[in-house]
């Protein structure tokens, strides 16, 4: 199988990406955009890169923020905030508060909109449910987005605080959910192994090729793993969901590393992944929005 030297390559055959590309040995991850890309305005520095970033401030951390929050979190004059925080509030994707502001109530409809509307999470809530009775912790399924996962749905067992959210995102690199399915979409695959991949903890995996060794080992035994790479406190084990060989999604059990029996979540996890992808077939697979 050839590879282009170019970016956004599609992959013929995802069942034949064993190899890495040459680049990914000798600079995967060393930077660089193509002249083209760069001679376009940074998404950031438009009114709507703008909005975006203000919206991302808030992350299910702290459900209010003030201009100054915002301002730290955005890098973006107050001024500029301020003005643009009142346009979000007139449209009802922010709302004021004595603090500050907190999103608002027209965004959490919209979002939720998106939620109600994908048939694999119907699918999947009652296999969940009955996953994390079974392992006594912490299920999540997600989708791929780019080189991110986006949650999707998630169970919390337990007293063990997930940092996580429903419609959250986090890097494919270093979460289990992530590895899963980039190991079975080849572009995919090339996009997270050439993403930035700043450590997160003592564990977290920041070299290119040893990225791509590890999802080449997922697509052997179809499961993959997490040991504290994302956060120091916690493991997980995830599964893709497959048609067709292709991951449309991952399942997981999270906790901590002291209650991880691992053999039986590797086989939790494949079996929970294989039921749901039965499932959301039954549903209608060809009526999945991703």
């Amino acid at each position: 199988m050839a590879w282009s030297s170019g970016r956004g390559v599609s992959v013929a055959s995802v069942g034949a990406v064993s190899e890495p590309p040459r680049e990914c040995v000798l600079s995967m991850g060393t930077g660089g955009h193509d002249e083209e890309v760069g001679e376009r305005r940074s998404p950031e520095r438009t009114v709507l890169g703008r909005v975006a970033t203000i919206m991302d401030a808030f992350n299910g951390g702290q459900q209010v923020l003030g201009l100054g929050d915002l301002s730290e979190r955005t890098s973006l004059p107050k001024s500029t905030l301020h003005r643009l925080a009142d346009q979000l509030c007139q449209v009802g994707w922010l709302e004021r508060d004595p603090g500050g502001y907190r999103v608002g109530m027209r965004l959490f409809e919209l979002g939720g909109l998106a939620v109600e509307g994908n048939r694999l999470q119907e699918a999947a809530f009652p296999h969940l449910q009955a996953l994390a009775a079974k392992t006594g912790m912490s299920v999540q399924l997600g989708i791929l987005d780019g080189t991110e996962v986006v949650y999707l749905e998630r169970i919390v067992v337990g007293p063990v605080r997930l940092p996580t959210r429903r419609g959250g995102r986090q890097p494919a690199y270093c979460t289990a959910l992530g590895k899963a399915m980039a190991a079975f979409d080849g572009e995919a695959m090339r996009a997270v192994v050439s993403s930035e991949m700043p450590r997160r903890t003592a564990n977290t995996i920041t070299e290119p090729f040893a990225l791509w060794t590890e999802l080449d080992q997922i697509r052997k035994v179809g499961v993959a793993f997490d040991r504290s790479e994302a956060y120091e406190e916690l493991v997980c084990v995830a599964a893709p969901i497959r048609s067709a060989g292709r991951a449309i999604g991952a399942v997981s059990v999270t906790g901590s590393a002291g209650r991880m029996r691992w053999r039986m979540a590797s086989d939790a996890v494949r079996g929970t992944a294989a039921a749901i992808w039965n499932a959301s077939f039954r549903i209608g697979s060809a009526g999945i929005r991703m």
